[in-house]
């Protein structure tokens, strides 16, 4: 069960007055039909678990791409007197962390066969949207969005593309796609690392699905950005707290988020048992797109996160919530809240 905050928000803030414990609500019984959903569960259903696992742990940090896509960054969106701009930011703003040539160092690269990887496919406005709310890293203010447009033209230039005519502008920017490059698909059996499950799925949920969840949902009661620690050194050393203060506000949201997405294909490892000893139903379609959706939610809790917009990330913590919901009243609620033993849960009745 989860406190969380519903309704009534002003300004994008909710009320201190409206705290509502809520074991659930009237929700589906199956996750919204969701393109990824819709794949997902396809994969799984044509090709079994093991596939399904592999394009689980192989797509969980992919983007939503923009529909219709309709120029290249091969076709010239930018120009040489903007790239120049863009040349100066990342010598006073990024050279640190992503190197002289755009290799890479303590941040990832921004040019190559690396940059290319992460941004496969995906439009020039996500890359944009990713300076602009996050970077630089931890510093007071991010980049200004003029500068995050330039910065990018720059990114371009850099990694081989045309300049043009005329500047990259923000009107533009959905328009435009990143290529499409074939990356290696991570493997379901971990290569050489056994993927034999230790964890009972209730301790595996406890250790990751339910502190993630729970920092994502906090945001319905607490800005991220208003997250400033307390100073550490006024007790004892408590390595809890002091980690708590390494990864603050947003940053503990993205991780959390990306928690979520990249554990729950945990929960389809066959062999896995449930806390009662019956096996987890990896087998079953409605368990693998109950995955799918949380998977889903947690791509999406990391988007909202990484938009760096307090009421974006409120709104999906609905979304998490359903997914969540969804798979408990037929797998989990049936049994004992909280830490009891349900001798009911994860039945398999047809």
């Amino acid at each position: 069960m989860h406190l969380i905050r519903r309704g009534r928000r002003s300004a994008g803030r909710v009320r201190s007055d409206d705290t509502v414990r809520v074991a659930r609500r009237p929700l589906r019984r199956t996750p919204p039909a969701t393109p990824i959903a819709r794949a997902f569960a396809a994969a799984a259903g044509r090709a079994g678990v093991t596939v399904f696992l592999a394009a689980a742990f192989a797509g969980a940090l992919v983007f939503t791409a923009h529909a219709r896509q309709s120029r290249s960054v091969a076709d010239g969106v930018y120009s040489v007197e903007q790239a120049e701009r863009g040349r100066q930011v990342y010598q006073e703003q990024c050279v640190t962390c992503h190197g002289d040539a755009l290799e890479g160092s303590v941040g990832p690269p921004l040019a190559g066969d690396g940059f290319l990887a992460i941004w496969s496919g995906l439009s020039v406005v996500d890359l944009v949207d990713k300076i602009h709310n996050t970077m630089p890293l931890q510093a007071p203010a991010p980049l200004s969005r003029q500068e995050s447009i330039d910065l990018t033209a720059y990114v371009l230039q850099a990694g081989g593309f045309p300049a043009g005519q005329a500047e990259l502008t923000d009107a533009a920017l959905p328009g435009i796609a990143l290529p499409t490059v074939a990356t290696a698909a991570a493997s379901a059996g971990g290569g050489d690392v056994p993927v034999a499950p230790i964890a009972n799925l209730a301790q595996l949920m406890r250790a990751i699905a339910f502190p993630a969840s729970n920092i994502v949902f906090n945001v319905q009661i607490k800005d991220p950005a208003d997250d400033v620690p307390a100073p550490t050194g006024t007790r004892s050393f408590d390595f809890v707290e002091w980690g708590a203060t390494v990864y603050p506000g947003w940053e503990a949201i993205d991780l959390a988020a990306l928690a979520i997405a990249e554990s729950a294909p945990l929960f389809l490892v066959p062999g896995r048992r449930c806390e009662n000893g019956r096996p987890v139903p990896v087998e079953r379609a409605d368990w693998r797109e109950y995955t799918a959706a949380v998977v889903e939610a947690g791509r999406a809790a990391y988007r909202a996160s990484q938009s760096r917009d307090w009421d974006a990330a409120i709104e999906v913590t609905d979304q998490l919530n359903a997914a969540c919901d969804n798979c408990h009243q037929v797998y989990r609620d049936v049994g004992a809240e909280g830490r009891g033993v349900g001798t009911d849960r994860c039945r398999q009745d047809p």
